[in-house]
């Protein structure tokens, strides 16, 4: 019969079909949770835990039937206990099994499964101090002070104390091999992870470097060749450039070709960018052995494949020393060709955007910038430079051939270049004294852009200077500085033209204002000693040819103009050593 005590039967009354679901085990109830003041506690605690009761015997029959023999004493709701005297958490259908997320540790079991919380009662043990002095920290220890050192010799060589550099460099060498030898002297690793190969490498070429910034030859190439020769390195035969830059730099051309052709077949064909600057300096060897035809074997080479600025201007130069005409208008045409690869100056133009134009105002001269300048004006330098060069070579006569070279940039990509070029040509000519077509040159533009007027101006003040023109000079002079007054040129010539009319304080000024824009202009130094010569104000003058000779080291004229200086002013002893 007890097994049929929990099992309702339908009423008679079969008009009721659910009269039988309102009854229910008393267990269940949940109106009394509310008085239930053990329970509420326990909701109240951080825990969840509820305090132990009182110990009264439970009514029999409102308990909830238990599922083993192991279970605690029960609430007056008939919810059993579980976990230890100090409050525990009521039973629920989600109970977890046992395991939390804060384990109790046993001196040498770990984490234990505590069900009854019999640990926990008597307090988890202190944790494990953790050892400060193990090997593995010790390495750790090691390998930071290594690279410590390495980046103090970086540093130091950066700013140009190379004595230090190469000191804290060895340093490091020497910590490594100390660190090698501490593994090894542990030995519970294998015998190829006893060693940081990446660290070892850092280490090794960072102290080749610093030789070589010192100039010790001898020593780079020693430890290169430790670097390159063990197998344990990838990649080490690419350093072969390095000891082919270092036979370079003592003129041993053959060793330098020889480890250049060695690293270059170390070098795979899709770094093009590696391979093609190694090829250049093949090509450059060969120059300075006076062998132009490999030399233009490796520069037409490079020009095919990754044509840039230097490259053509020194296959220019080759076809030069060779006097092959031909080529060398064909060179100064593949020099055109070759593109700059840097955006166009109209992105840093101002916008309608506030914002827009604050960032262009921030990237107007960021590091970035200034390396597209550096780079436009190597291009310009090269082009105008080989024009020079080629113009006297190519035709009959020099301006027939600077015309040609004049008219082949107007149609490039380079057509702001032609002006700068005619003017060239003009200064061409005044070394060739050829002053009526100096003059004649100068003149066509005066109707040209305000800047390139400016510059014929300037050149044609000097010009009718020099033939004694004053009242000319004086007006391209004018001309000149009405569209720029801060041109310094411009300024030393009305200078001078004062100079030679007896007006010596106003030319003062104006070789004054030509040093402050631009504070090493030479000719306004020299011509401001003069004029402080001729005022009798020596001690001056002397600042000023003192300043000149930091310039121009050793000019025999400005070294005459201090000796005559001290001279007068009866110092013999250093006028003689002038």
């Amino acid at each position: 019969m007890s097994t049929m005590e929990n099992v309702h039967l339908v009423p008679e009354d079969e008009d009721d079909l659910y009269s039988g679901f309102n009854t229910f085990d008393p267990a269940l109830a949940t109106q009394s949770l509310e008085l239930d003041a053990g329970f509420q506690k326990a909701v109240q605690t951080s825990h969840g835990r509820r305090p132990p009761p009182p110990m009264a015997a439970t009514k029999p029959g409102t308990g909830r039937l238990g599922t083993g023999s192991g279970r605690g004493p029960t609430t007056s709701a008939g919810r059993t206990r579980q976990g230890s005297a100090d409050g525990v958490r009521p039973m629920t259908a989600v109970m977890a099994a046992g395991f939390t997320s804060a384990g109790t540790r046993s001196g040498s079991a770990g984490t234990m499964f505590d069900p009854l919380g019999d640990v926990s009662s008597r307090g988890a043990p202190q944790l494990e101090r953790k050892l400060d002095d193990s090997a593995e920290e010790k390495i750790k220890k090691m390998e930071k002070r290594v690279l410590d050192l390495v980046e103090e010799s970086q540093f130091a060589n950066s700013i140009g104390d190379l004595s230090l550099a190469l000191e804290r460099a060895k340093q490091a060498g020497r910590q490594e091999r100390q660190l090698v030898r501490q593994r090894e002297t542990l030995g519970s690793a294998t015998a190829d992870n006893n060693l940081n190969l990446d660290l070892t490498y850092t280490v090794l070429f960072n102290l080749a470097c610093q030789y070589i910034a010192s100039e010790m030859w001898t020593e780079a190439l020693s430890t290169f060749q430790v670097i390159i020769r063990n197998k344990m390195f990838s990649n080490a035969g690419r350093l072969k450039v390095n000891i082919g830059n270092i036979y370079f730099k003592q003129k041993e051309y053959h060793k330098a070709i020889k480890y250049y052709r060695m690293a270059l077949d170390q070098i795979p064909t899709s770094h093009k960018d590696v391979r093609m600057r190694i090829m250049q300096n093949i090509g450059i060897v060969f120059v300075k052995m006076g062998q132009f035809g490999d030399a233009i074997t490796s520069f037409e080479h490079i020009m095919s494949e990754r044509p840039d600025f230097k490259t053509g201007f020194n296959l220019l130069l080759c076809y030069y020393a060779l006097n092959d005409k031909d080529n060398m208008k064909k060179a100064f045409l593949k020099l055109l060709q070759t593109e700059l690869n840097i955006d166009d100056d109209d992105k840093y133009l101002p916008t309608e955007d506030a914002h827009s134009n604050l960032i262009l105002e921030a990237i107007k001269n960021d590091s970035l910038r200034q390396i597209e300048r550096q780079k436009r004006q190597e291009a310009e330098r090269c082009v105008v430079t080989a024009a020079k060069i080629i113009s006297p070579c190519i035709d009959v006569t020099f301006s027939v051939g600077y015309d040609w070279c004049v008219e082949q940039v107007k149609a490039s990509n380079h057509a702001d270049l032609a002006h700068d070029l005619e003017i060239n040509k003009a200064i061409a000519y005044l070394k060739q004294k050829d002053f009526g077509k100096a003059v004649e040159t100068l003149k066509g533009f005066e109707r040209k852009d305000s800047k390139l007027a400016a510059h014929a101006a300037t050149n044609l003040s000097f010009l009718y200077f020099l033939q004694k023109e004053y009242a000319t000079a004086d007006k391209y002079a004018e001309a000149a500085l009405a569209t720029d007054r801060y041109n310094p040129s411009a300024l030393v010539n009305k200078g001078n033209i004062l100079f030679k009319q007896g007006d010596v304080e106003k030319a003062l000024e104006y070789y004054n204002d030509a040093i402050s824009n631009e504070a090493s202009c030479i000719e306004a130094l020299y011509n401001l000693g003069l004029v402080y010569k001729k005022l009798d104000r020596k001690e001056e003058a002397l600042d000023c040819f003192y300043k000149l000779h930091a310039i121009l080291r050793n000019h025999p004229e400005v070294m005459y103009q201090i000796a005559n200086l001290y001279e007068t002013l009866e110092d013999p002893d250093q006028a003689m050593e002038w």
